[in-house]
């Protein structure tokens, strides 16, 4: 038997047909769950993520029963990077287990719907050295202090939290890396113990951070132990961490300190040049 179609009703149904192929070319988490287990290799998986469109799921929840499914990590990447390309982050969302860019960000849970704040890191202008008369006059016995320069008498940052809460994304490895993390020389801090939280000593129109010191017994670089603030960390999500001061912050201007890079300074043999800081200001 003979099915006669009209052309009009021919075209709709190849239409459909066309809809239909090119909606089974949209890979799912499942999809890609199910070419693994049916025994393509890793490559091919990549291959076919990255020539077809892609409708993944890759909440942190979802990332890691990927994972423990067995779904390889360069799979997984694949998967991120497959709408248009990039991964879609919301900078603003409270929930730390939302894609956020790498960086470093301030929980604003004030007054109205709490959100997330991305603090950029701002870099020193310039060093400087305090105390080098008592250092000359005792011959060195009394120490002289090199201090990192910050532009502007305030942080754009601002909270009226006397703890605050800070989140910070770091760069997962492989795959393009952000400079935000950065120290040079091809390193990058990696976890909240290379930070140091410091409070900055307010000056004319500028901010000081004491980052190094000297005396007659010798010359030291990095945060005095007697200028760091404690505060503590705990990681959250993949590459994700939560970090509280221990104890309540007085108003005034502070920072997260990191990446002192090698320059000049009296008596310091690549001493302190600069250094970047995540400010904010408790108000």
């Amino acid at each position: 038997m003979k099915f006669s179609v009209p052309l009009r009703g021919f075209a709709a149904v190849c239409a459909l047909v066309l809809a239909g192929a090119a909606q089974a070319e949209t890979l799912r988490n499942e999809d890609v769950v199910a070419l693994l287990e049916a025994g393509l290799g890793e490559e091919a998986v990549i291959a076919k993520i990255e020539t077809s469109t892609g409708d993944f799921d890759t909440d942190t929840k979802t990332l890691l029963a990927l994972r423990a499914k067995g779904v390889p990590s360069p799979v997984i990447a694949a998967m991120l990077k497959s709408a248009n390309g990039t991964i879609r982050y919301d900078d603003t969302s409270p929930d730390p287990k939302v894609a956020h860019s790498p960086g470093f960000y301030l929980l604003e849970d004030g007054a109205g719907p709490a959100r997330m704040r991305k603090i950029d890191p701002i870099a020193s202008t310039q060093t400087k050295t305090g105390g080098i008369l008592g250092y000359a006059f005792t011959g060195g016995i009394a120490s002289a202090s090199i201090k990192a320069v910050l532009p502007g008498a305030s942080a754009a940052a601002q909270t009226m939290n006397r703890r605050p809460t800070f989140y910070v994304f770091f760069d997962p490895p492989g795959g393009d890396q952000s400079a935000v993390f950065s120290t040079g020389f091809g390193n990058a801090v990696i976890t909240p113990n290379e930070l140091s939280l410091v409070n900055l000593m307010e000056k004319k129109g500028r901010r000081e951070a004491r980052v190094g010191s000297l005396n007659i017994a010798g010359s030291k670089s990095g945060v005095m132990d007697k200028d760091m603030i404690p505060f503590t960390y705990e990681q959250v999500a993949p590459y994700v961490y939560k970090i509280t001061p221990d104890s309540d912050l007085p108003p005034g201007e502070y920072g997260f300190l990191f990446a002192l890079v090698g320059g000049a300074g009296p008596g310091l043999s690549g001493g302190v040049a600069g250094a970047r800081v995540f400010d904010f200001s408790v108000r």
